[in-house]
């Protein structure tokens, strides 16, 4: 991770680091070099480029915080229509099978309120509101036991190949004696 702890910046660190790139734009008006900056700062001098360049582009606003980048947060609103919407189901989205992926979940919050979400980051909203982890049952809620069975005392033993019989004393490993 960047930060210790896992953690981005809390919000008093990152105004401290704000403060410092603030006083790197003052100095920059004052016609300081990038060196002289980064020795007073105590920064490096590839931030110090870095910040110069924000400072002509965009001037002081450029240097300021961009705020916490957290995660893509859906409103209380958008986490009922998404539940609405998987309540439906894959086959009401366009997808062949009855399946709800992570992939297929990330998919639709993007085409319903054009939020990208990553896998894992999927996987966390769905478990924060409820939703668990589910595997498949084995067998189809279409299948029919009765044509089953009927297949295998009928067809099966049609198709089966019948086995050869091995001979009375042999065994397989044993090899007929050659003349």
């Amino acid at each position: 991770m960047r930060y210790a702890q896992g953690g981005g910046l809390t919000d008093a660190r990152r105004a401290a680091r704000e403060r410092v790139r603030l006083e790197a734009a003052g100095r920059f008006e004052d016609g300081a070099k990038n060196k002289e900056i980064a020795a007073a700062l105590r920064v490096g001098e590839r931030s110090v480029e870095r910040w110069r360049r924000q400072w002509r582009e965009s001037g002081v606003e450029g240097v300021r915080s961009k705020g916490s980048p957290g995660r893509p947060k859906l409103s209380a609103a958008q986490i009922v229509r998404l539940e609405t919407e998987l309540e439906r189901g894959p086959l009401a989205h366009g997808w062949v099978d009855q399946r709800w992926t992570l992939a297929r979940v990330k998919t639709l919050i993007g085409r319903l309120f054009h939020v990208s979400y990553t896998v894992e980051g999927t996987w966390r909203l769905l478990k924060r509101h409820g939703w668990s982890w589910q595997q498949p049952a084995r067998r189809a809620i279409e299948r029919d036991d009765e044509a089953v069975e009927l297949w295998k005392k009928e067809v099966w033993p049609q198709v089966k190949a019948p086995r050869r019989p091995a001979e009375p004393g042999s065994s397989a490993r044993t090899r007929p004696a050659s003349r």
